[in-house]
C-alpha cells in the first residue's frame, strides 16, 4: 500500500486485540511478528464474556467507537453466516426491584441514541426471544436489544490467526514473556524471557491487565481499574436460550457446541482469592452458587454442569475508557487496553493498524489516548 512507512510491527500479546491489529497491519503488507506466553487467547479474551453491544449509558465517543465495533462483526457475520462463533440473536437484560432499577431510564436513553430497543414486561418476553424463566424477570421489566449478540473470542482469533498466516505473519508461543525494548527513546522492538530479540519499525503492547505494568518500565502512566474475573464455561446442554442475558446476579451467554458462559461480579469477589504466588484459589461452593443463578433464569432451571473456569485480570482503565494509541512519549510504541474487548476487537485492530502504519491519528480514538493520564 502507498500509505506504508514502516514495513515491520511486533505484537506483545495474542488476544483479540494484538491478533486483530497484526491481521490489520499484515493486510497493508507489513511484516508482522506476534510474541505470546503461551497458545493464543491464554489471557482476558479466553475468559471474556464477549458480549457484543452498546447497551446502557457511556460516553457519546465510546458508544460510536462500540457501535463501529459492532458494525465490523456484522460484516465478519455476513461473510461467515454459518459459523457457530458469532450470532445475532439479541441481548436481554434486567435489573435488581429496588431503588437501583435503572430499566426504565436505560430504555429512554438507548431509545435517544436509536440503538434499537424494546421494554418488556416479563409476560412478553417468551413472545420475543425463547429461553428465560419469566419469573426472574422484575416488575420493572426488561430491555431486549435485538441487533446485539456474541462471539467467541478463542474461536475468532484461530480465524484471524490462519489469514496471520496466509499473509506471512508469524506467532511465536515458545520463547517465554516479552517486553518492549526501549533503546535511545524510541521502541525498537522486544525482547523474550528466553532471550530472542525481534526488531521493529513499530511495537504494540496488547497484553490485557498487564498493560499499565509494562507500560511503566518505560516511565509512563495509563490508569489501571483492572478487577479479578471469573467465567464459567458449562457442559453441552440442549436448551432453547439464544439471546445473551444481563441480570442482577448472573450473566449468561450461549456458546459454541451447545455450551453456555456464566459470570457475576459478585462470584469473582466471593469466591477468588489470590494466593502469594499469584496463582488463585477457587470457592467451589460459589460457583455451584453461580450456576444456581443462571439456572434461575432459563427456562426450565436445568442442571448446569462445569466444563472449565477462567480466572483472572479482567481489564479495565482507571476511567473505564479505551486506551489506544501511541505512547508519544516513546515514539514506535503503541498500546491496547481496554474493556469490551470483544464489542471493540476488530475496530481496534483496523483503527491502531491505521496508526501504526499511516502514523497519522485516527480521529475516532481522539479521546482515548494514553497521555490523558500523565497530563494532569
Amino acid at each position: 500500500m502507498t500509505d506504508n512507512t514502516i514495513s515491520s510491527a511486533v505484537i506483545i500479546g495474542a488476544g483479540i486485540f494484538g491478533v486483530s491489529t497484526g491481521v490489520q497491519l499484515a493486510r497493508r503488507g507489513i511484516r508482522v511478528t506476534i510474541l505470546n506466553d503461551g497458545p493464543p487467547a491464554n489471557g482476558a479474551s479466553g475468559r471474556s464474556l464477549s458480549w457484543l453491544n452498546s447497551a446502557r449509558m457511556r460516553s457519546e465517543p465510546y458508544h460510536r467507537l462500540r457501535m463501529a465495533g459492532i458494525d465490523r462483526y456484522r460484516t465478519l457475520s455476513a461473510r461467515y453466516p454459518d459459523a457457530d462463533w458469532l450470532r445475532f440473536d439479541g441481548g436481554l437484560s434486567w435489573d435488581a426491584d429496588d431503588a437501583r432499577n435503572e430499566i426504565d431510564a436505560a430504555y429512554r436513553h438507548e431509545v435517544s441514541l436509536g440503538y434499537d430497543a424494546q421494554l418488556l414486561s416479563a409476560s412478553d418476553v417468551a413472545g420475543v426471544t425463547p429461553g428465560l424463566d419469566a419469573r426472574a424477570i422484575t416488575p420493572q421489566g426488561a430491555i431486549f436489544n435485538p441487533g446485539e449478540g456474541w462471539v467467541d473470542l478463542p474461536a475468532l482469533i484461530g480465524v484471524l490467526l490462519e489469514e496471520l498466516s496466509a499473509l506471512g505473519g508469524v506467532l511465536v508461543t515458545d520463547q517465554g514473556a516479552a517486553r518492549v525494548t526501549v533503546e535511545g527513546g524510541r521502541a525498537v522492538g522486544a525482547e523474550t524471557a528466553n532471550g530472542g530479540r525481534f526488531a521493529a519499525d513499530a511495537v504494540v503492547l496488547a497484553t490485557g491487565p498487564a498493560v499499565p505494568r509494562m507500560v511503566a518500565d518505560s516511565g509512563q502512566t495509563i490508569g489501571d481499574g483492572t478487577p479479578i474475573a471469573l467465567l464459567v464455561q458449562t457442559k453441552p446442554l440442549a436448551h432453547p436460550l439464544r439471546a445473551v442475558l444481563n441480570t442482577p446476579r448472573v450473566a449468561v451467554r450461549p456458546a459454541p457446541g451447545g455450551t453456555f458462559s456464566v459470570d457475576a461480579d459478585w462470584a469473582a469477589d466471593e469466591g477468588v482469592k489470590l494466593r502469594a504466588d499469584g496463582s488463585y484459589d477457587i470457592d467451589e461452593t460459589v460457583v455451584d452458587a453461580l450456576l444456581e443463578e443462571a439456572a434461575k433464569v432459563m427456562e426450565g432451571n436445568p442442571k448446569l454442569e462445569v466444563a472449565s473456569i477462567g480466572i483472572g485480570g479482567k481489564p479495565i482503565p482507571g476511567d473505564g475508557e479505551p486506551v489506544v494509541g501511541a505512547l508519544k512519549a516513546v515514539p514506535g510504541y503503541y498500546v491496547a487496553f481496554s474493556h469490551s474487548g470483544a464489542t471493540l476487537g476488530l475496530i481496534v485492530g483496523e483503527l491502531l493498524a491505521f496508526e501504526v502504519a499511516t502514523r497519522r491519528e485516527h480521529p475516532m480514538l481522539a479521546t482515548f489516548r494514553p497521555e490523558r493520564f500523565s497530563s494532569n
